[in-house]
Protein backbone atom coordinates (compact mmCIF):
# COMPACT_ATOMS: atom_id res chain seq x y z
CA UNK A 1 0.00 0.00 0.00
CA UNK A 2 1.38 3.23 -0.86
CA UNK A 3 1.41 5.90 1.84
CA UNK A 4 1.28 10.02 0.43
CA UNK A 5 1.43 12.74 2.77
CA UNK A 6 0.33 15.40 0.41
CA UNK A 7 0.69 19.10 2.02
CA UNK A 8 -0.07 17.72 5.66
CA UNK A 9 0.25 20.09 8.60
CA UNK A 10 -0.28 19.34 12.14
CA UNK A 11 -0.81 22.65 15.13
CA UNK A 12 -1.51 21.91 18.43
CA UNK A 13 -3.11 25.01 19.09
CA UNK A 14 -1.30 28.12 18.28
CA UNK A 15 2.17 25.60 18.03
CA UNK A 16 2.83 24.64 14.57
CA UNK A 17 4.83 21.15 14.80
CA UNK A 18 4.53 20.15 10.85
CA UNK A 19 3.51 22.66 7.85
CA UNK A 20 3.29 21.35 3.99
CA UNK A 21 5.17 18.05 4.32
CA UNK A 22 4.75 16.18 1.48
CA UNK A 23 6.41 12.37 2.26
CA UNK A 24 5.51 9.52 -0.21
CA UNK A 25 6.04 5.97 1.25
CA UNK A 26 5.91 3.27 -1.92
CA UNK A 27 4.23 0.40 -1.88
CA UNK A 28 5.96 -2.28 0.38
CA UNK A 29 8.88 -0.81 1.42
CA UNK A 30 10.11 -0.20 5.12
CA UNK A 31 10.79 3.99 5.65
CA UNK A 32 12.53 5.53 8.98
CA UNK A 33 11.66 8.56 9.80
CA UNK A 34 14.91 9.40 12.10
CA UNK A 35 15.59 12.66 13.79
CA UNK A 36 15.80 14.11 17.20
CA UNK A 37 13.00 14.30 19.95
CA UNK A 38 10.71 17.36 19.27
CA UNK A 39 11.40 17.14 15.42
CA UNK A 40 7.66 15.96 14.63
CA UNK A 41 8.35 12.54 14.02
CA UNK A 42 5.94 10.60 16.39
CA UNK A 43 3.63 13.11 15.38
CA UNK A 44 3.55 12.14 11.99
CA UNK A 45 3.15 8.66 12.82
CA UNK A 46 0.12 9.76 14.96
CA UNK A 47 -1.33 11.26 12.38
CA UNK A 48 -0.88 8.32 9.64
CA UNK A 49 -2.76 6.33 11.83
CA UNK A 50 -5.73 8.63 12.60
CA UNK A 51 -4.78 9.46 17.05
CA UNK A 52 -3.90 13.21 15.62
CA UNK A 53 -6.42 14.76 13.18
CA UNK A 54 -4.44 16.60 10.54
CA UNK A 55 -4.89 20.75 10.49
CA UNK A 56 -4.13 20.57 7.08
CA UNK A 57 -3.16 18.80 3.40
CA UNK A 58 -4.10 14.89 3.06
CA UNK A 59 -3.03 11.86 3.70
CA UNK A 60 -4.16 9.05 1.23
CA UNK A 61 -3.33 5.26 1.10
CA UNK A 62 -3.66 4.67 -2.33
CA UNK A 63 -5.76 6.52 -4.00
CA UNK A 64 -8.03 6.43 -0.42
CA UNK A 65 -8.04 9.97 1.19
CA UNK A 66 -8.18 9.01 5.10
CA UNK A 67 -7.34 12.24 6.12
CA UNK A 68 -10.77 12.65 8.02
CA UNK A 69 -11.42 8.92 8.42
CA UNK A 70 -11.28 7.41 11.99
CA UNK A 71 -8.25 5.33 13.32
CA UNK A 72 -10.49 1.99 13.50
CA UNK A 73 -11.48 2.07 10.05
CA UNK A 74 -7.78 2.89 8.76
CA UNK A 75 -6.68 -0.86 8.87
CA UNK A 76 -3.22 0.01 10.31
CA UNK A 77 -1.15 -2.13 12.74
CA UNK A 78 0.55 0.02 15.65
CA UNK A 79 3.57 -1.23 17.48
CA UNK A 80 4.41 1.31 20.65
CA UNK A 81 7.58 1.80 22.47
CA UNK A 82 5.19 0.42 25.30
CA UNK A 83 4.01 -2.78 23.90
CA UNK A 84 0.45 -2.03 25.64
CA UNK A 85 -0.34 -5.79 26.07
CA UNK A 86 -3.63 -6.37 28.19
CA UNK A 87 -2.13 -8.00 31.17
CA UNK A 88 -5.31 -9.96 32.21
CA UNK A 89 -5.06 -11.69 29.16
CA UNK A 90 -2.68 -14.60 27.70
CA UNK A 91 -0.75 -14.03 24.66
CA UNK A 92 -2.73 -16.25 22.52
CA UNK A 93 -6.10 -14.39 23.64
CA UNK A 94 -3.54 -10.84 22.90
CA UNK A 95 -2.84 -11.46 19.77
CA UNK A 96 -6.61 -12.58 18.61
CA UNK A 97 -8.13 -9.92 20.43
CA UNK A 98 -8.62 -7.53 17.20
CA UNK A 99 -10.37 -10.92 15.49
CA UNK A 100 -12.29 -11.01 18.38
CA UNK A 101 -13.48 -7.28 17.63
CA UNK A 102 -14.30 -8.09 14.15
CA UNK A 103 -16.09 -10.76 15.14
CA UNK A 104 -14.64 -13.78 13.82
CA UNK A 105 -15.59 -17.55 14.91
CA UNK A 106 -13.37 -18.79 17.89
CA UNK A 107 -11.93 -21.78 15.09
CA UNK A 108 -10.92 -19.39 13.22
CA UNK A 109 -9.47 -16.57 15.69
CA UNK A 110 -7.69 -19.73 17.14
CA UNK A 111 -6.07 -20.89 13.13
CA UNK A 112 -4.92 -17.59 12.47
CA UNK A 113 -3.61 -16.73 15.76
CA UNK A 114 -1.40 -20.58 15.33
CA UNK A 115 -0.39 -19.15 12.32
CA UNK A 116 0.89 -15.54 13.32
CA UNK A 117 2.83 -16.94 16.27
CA UNK A 118 4.85 -19.59 14.14
CA UNK A 119 5.61 -16.72 12.15
CA UNK A 120 6.74 -14.46 15.00
CA UNK A 121 8.20 -17.51 16.60
CA UNK A 122 6.42 -17.70 20.11
CA UNK A 123 4.45 -20.71 19.75
CA UNK A 124 5.18 -21.70 22.89
CA UNK A 125 4.68 -18.85 25.12
CA UNK A 126 0.33 -19.02 23.44
CA UNK A 127 -1.09 -19.71 27.71
CA UNK A 128 1.30 -17.64 29.59
CA UNK A 129 0.29 -13.84 30.05
CA UNK A 130 2.84 -10.62 29.69
CA UNK A 131 3.99 -10.51 33.04
CA UNK A 132 5.80 -13.78 32.48
CA UNK A 133 7.57 -12.62 29.13
CA UNK A 134 10.41 -11.10 28.52
CA UNK A 135 11.06 -7.82 27.23
CA UNK A 136 11.58 -9.09 23.43
CA UNK A 137 9.16 -11.62 24.07
CA UNK A 138 6.29 -9.07 24.61
CA UNK A 139 7.37 -7.02 21.62
CA UNK A 140 7.03 -10.05 19.78
CA UNK A 141 3.98 -10.58 20.90
CA UNK A 142 2.67 -6.89 20.14
CA UNK A 143 4.04 -7.49 16.71
CA UNK A 144 1.90 -10.42 16.22
CA UNK A 145 -1.04 -8.70 17.54
CA UNK A 146 -0.59 -5.86 14.96
CA UNK A 147 0.27 -8.03 12.03
CA UNK A 148 -2.89 -10.07 12.90
CA UNK A 149 -5.26 -7.64 11.14
CA UNK A 150 -3.60 -8.18 7.61
CA UNK A 151 -3.24 -3.90 8.08
CA UNK A 152 -2.63 -2.28 4.91
CA UNK A 153 0.66 -0.74 6.99
CA UNK A 154 2.92 -1.07 9.79
CA UNK A 155 3.85 1.34 12.07
CA UNK A 156 6.34 1.33 14.37
CA UNK A 157 6.92 3.90 16.84
CA UNK A 158 10.29 3.28 18.89
CA UNK A 159 10.00 -0.14 19.37
CA UNK A 160 13.01 -1.39 20.28
CA UNK A 161 13.96 1.35 22.72
CA UNK A 162 13.01 -0.62 25.62
CA UNK A 163 15.46 -3.97 25.05
CA UNK A 164 18.85 -4.08 26.07
CA UNK A 165 21.46 -3.92 23.51
CA UNK A 166 21.68 -8.00 22.72
CA UNK A 167 17.74 -8.19 22.04
CA UNK A 168 17.80 -4.98 19.84
CA UNK A 169 20.28 -6.42 17.23
CA UNK A 170 17.94 -9.86 17.46
CA UNK A 171 14.77 -7.36 17.28
CA UNK A 172 15.96 -5.51 14.73
CA UNK A 173 16.63 -8.58 12.09
CA UNK A 174 13.33 -10.14 13.25
CA UNK A 175 11.20 -7.14 12.37
CA UNK A 176 12.80 -6.61 8.85
CA UNK A 177 12.53 -10.38 8.50
CA UNK A 178 8.38 -10.32 9.35
CA UNK A 179 7.99 -6.98 6.81
CA UNK A 180 9.55 -8.69 3.87
CA UNK A 181 8.28 -11.93 4.14
CA UNK A 182 4.37 -9.98 4.40
CA UNK A 183 5.33 -7.63 2.36
CA UNK A 184 3.83 -4.74 4.44
CA UNK A 185 4.26 -1.09 3.73
CA UNK A 186 5.85 -0.19 7.19
CA UNK A 187 7.15 3.07 9.05
CA UNK A 188 9.40 3.33 11.62
CA UNK A 189 9.90 6.42 14.41
CA UNK A 190 13.23 6.21 15.79
CA UNK A 191 15.97 8.54 17.18
CA UNK A 192 18.59 5.48 16.99
CA UNK A 193 20.42 5.68 13.32
CA UNK A 194 21.90 2.27 13.36
CA UNK A 195 18.25 0.96 14.01
CA UNK A 196 17.44 2.93 10.68
CA UNK A 197 20.46 2.07 8.58
CA UNK A 198 20.33 -1.75 9.32
CA UNK A 199 16.05 -1.97 9.09
CA UNK A 200 14.99 0.40 6.60
CA UNK A 201 15.50 0.51 2.34
CA UNK A 202 15.27 4.96 3.05
CA UNK A 203 15.48 6.81 5.52
CA UNK A 204 13.47 10.86 6.14
CA UNK A 205 15.74 12.61 8.52
CA UNK A 206 13.58 15.34 10.42
CA UNK A 207 14.51 18.40 12.29
CA UNK A 208 12.05 20.98 13.54
CA UNK A 209 8.92 19.84 11.55
CA UNK A 210 10.80 19.14 8.24
CA UNK A 211 12.61 16.45 6.36
CA UNK A 212 15.63 17.24 5.54
CA UNK A 213 16.67 14.62 3.71
CA UNK A 214 14.78 11.47 2.07
CA UNK A 215 17.79 8.71 0.85
CA UNK A 216 18.45 4.98 0.74
CA UNK A 217 20.74 4.73 4.10
CA UNK A 218 24.13 4.32 2.05
CA UNK A 219 23.34 7.25 -0.05
CA UNK A 220 22.68 9.39 2.76
CA UNK A 221 25.73 8.38 4.44
CA UNK A 222 28.04 9.19 2.06
CA UNK A 223 26.16 11.93 0.01
CA UNK A 224 24.35 13.82 3.36
CA UNK A 225 23.28 17.23 2.03
CA UNK A 226 23.23 19.42 5.36
CA UNK A 227 25.74 19.25 8.32
CA UNK A 228 23.57 18.36 10.36
CA UNK A 229 22.25 14.86 8.08
CA UNK A 230 25.82 14.42 8.05
CA UNK A 231 26.38 14.50 12.24
CA UNK A 232 23.15 12.75 12.68
CA UNK A 233 24.38 9.34 10.43
CA UNK A 234 27.77 7.50 11.36
CA UNK A 235 28.81 5.66 14.26
CA UNK A 236 31.53 6.60 15.54
CA UNK A 237 29.91 10.10 14.62
CA UNK A 238 31.64 12.12 12.39
CA UNK A 239 34.18 15.10 13.71
CA UNK A 240 34.11 18.84 12.09
CA UNK A 241 36.93 21.37 11.71
CA UNK A 242 35.70 24.99 11.40
CA UNK A 243 37.71 27.61 9.93
CA UNK A 244 38.15 29.95 6.39
CA UNK A 245 38.69 29.13 3.45
CA UNK A 246 41.91 30.90 1.86
CA UNK A 247 43.39 30.57 -1.47
CA UNK A 248 41.45 27.22 -2.72
CA UNK A 249 42.23 25.79 0.74
CA UNK A 250 41.13 25.72 4.20
CA UNK A 251 43.22 27.31 6.73
CA UNK A 252 42.15 25.75 10.51
CA UNK A 253 41.11 28.47 13.16
CA UNK A 254 43.95 29.55 15.27
CA UNK A 255 46.37 27.46 13.40
CA UNK A 256 48.46 27.37 10.81
CA UNK A 257 47.45 24.06 8.83
CA UNK A 258 46.07 24.33 5.33
CA UNK A 259 43.56 21.54 3.73
CA UNK A 260 43.46 21.97 -0.07
CA UNK A 261 40.37 21.50 -1.35
CA UNK A 262 39.28 19.50 -4.13
CA UNK A 263 36.43 21.31 -6.16
CA UNK A 264 36.36 25.72 -6.41
CA UNK A 265 34.04 27.41 -3.97
CA UNK A 266 31.59 30.12 -4.35
CA UNK A 267 32.99 33.46 -4.75
CA UNK A 268 31.39 34.84 -1.44
CA UNK A 269 32.71 31.64 0.68
CA UNK A 270 34.75 32.64 3.65
CA UNK A 271 33.39 30.47 6.84
CA UNK A 272 33.68 26.41 5.73
CA UNK A 273 33.37 23.25 7.96
CA UNK A 274 34.70 20.01 7.27
CA UNK A 275 33.90 17.02 8.06
CA UNK A 276 35.68 14.20 8.34
CA UNK A 277 34.78 10.71 9.05
CA UNK A 278 36.64 8.33 11.54
CA UNK A 279 36.94 5.76 8.74
CA UNK A 280 38.54 8.33 6.47
CA UNK A 281 41.18 9.58 8.93
CA UNK A 282 44.33 7.42 9.65
CA UNK A 283 48.01 6.28 8.68
CA UNK A 284 47.28 6.51 5.52
CA UNK A 285 45.67 9.54 2.72
CA UNK A 286 46.97 12.49 0.92
CA UNK A 287 46.34 15.22 3.67
CA UNK A 288 48.72 15.20 6.40
CA UNK A 289 47.23 16.61 9.56
CA UNK A 290 49.45 16.31 12.38
CA UNK A 291 48.12 16.03 15.90
CA UNK A 292 48.28 14.55 19.35
CA UNK A 293 46.49 11.44 20.27
CA UNK A 294 44.36 12.70 23.35
CA UNK A 295 41.90 9.34 24.01
CA UNK A 296 42.35 5.21 22.66
CA UNK A 297 39.05 3.69 23.65
CA UNK A 298 39.28 -0.04 22.93
CA UNK A 299 36.05 -1.33 20.87
CA UNK A 300 37.50 -5.21 20.66
CA UNK A 301 38.32 -5.55 17.08
CA UNK A 302 39.58 -2.28 16.68
CA UNK A 303 40.01 1.03 18.70
CA UNK A 304 38.74 4.46 18.19
CA UNK A 305 41.66 7.40 18.33
CA UNK A 306 40.70 10.66 19.29
CA UNK A 307 43.49 13.04 17.86
CA UNK A 308 43.52 16.93 18.72
CA UNK A 309 44.84 19.19 16.57
CA UNK A 310 46.28 22.21 17.29
CA UNK A 311 43.40 24.52 17.89
CA UNK A 312 41.74 22.24 19.92
CA UNK A 313 39.23 20.90 17.55
CA UNK A 314 39.56 16.75 17.59
CA UNK A 315 39.82 14.09 14.63
CA UNK A 316 38.40 10.59 15.30
CA UNK A 317 39.90 7.24 13.51
CA UNK A 318 39.08 4.06 13.85
CA UNK A 319 41.21 1.34 12.91
CA UNK A 320 42.85 -2.45 13.88
CA UNK A 321 43.95 -2.47 17.61
CA UNK A 322 47.63 -1.35 17.34
CA UNK A 323 50.22 -0.92 20.12
CA UNK A 324 52.51 1.61 18.64
CA UNK A 325 50.05 4.68 19.36
CA UNK A 326 49.21 5.45 23.24
CA UNK A 327 47.84 8.60 24.79
CA UNK A 328 49.84 11.31 24.37
CA UNK A 329 51.80 10.45 21.64
CA UNK A 330 52.55 12.85 18.25
CA UNK A 331 50.96 11.46 15.41
CA UNK A 332 51.28 12.35 11.87
CA UNK A 333 48.11 10.78 10.49
CA UNK A 334 46.46 11.59 7.30
CA UNK A 335 42.37 12.03 5.64
CA UNK A 336 41.61 11.22 2.17
CA UNK A 337 40.53 14.41 0.28
CA UNK A 338 37.94 12.53 -1.77
CA UNK A 339 36.01 11.69 1.49
CA UNK A 340 36.58 14.97 3.06
CA UNK A 341 32.83 16.83 3.09
CA UNK A 342 32.75 20.24 2.92
CA UNK A 343 30.04 22.84 4.33
CA UNK A 344 29.04 26.20 4.27
CA UNK A 345 28.38 28.63 7.36
CA UNK A 346 24.69 27.72 7.47
CA UNK A 347 25.76 24.00 6.91
CA UNK A 348 24.92 23.26 3.67
CA UNK A 349 26.73 20.84 1.48
CA UNK A 350 29.10 22.46 -1.10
Amino acid sequence: MRILLDKFSKSFGAVKVIEDMTLEVRDGEMLALLGPSGCGKSTTLFAICGIHRVTGGRILFGDRDVSNVPSQQRNVGVVFQSYALYPHMTVAQNIGFPLQVKGQSTAEIRRQVDGIAELVHIEELMSRRPAELSGGQQQRVALARALIRKPDVLLLDEPLANLDAKLRLEMRSEIRRLQLETGITAILVTHDQVEAMSMCDRIAIMDAGEIIQIATPTEMYHNPRTQFVAGFLGNPPIAFLHGTASEGAFELTKSDLKIPLQRSLPGKISRLTLGIRPEDFGPSGDIVIPGKVAFVETQGRENLYDVRLPDGSVLRSIQPVRSDVSVGQEVRWAADSSKVMVFAEDGTRL
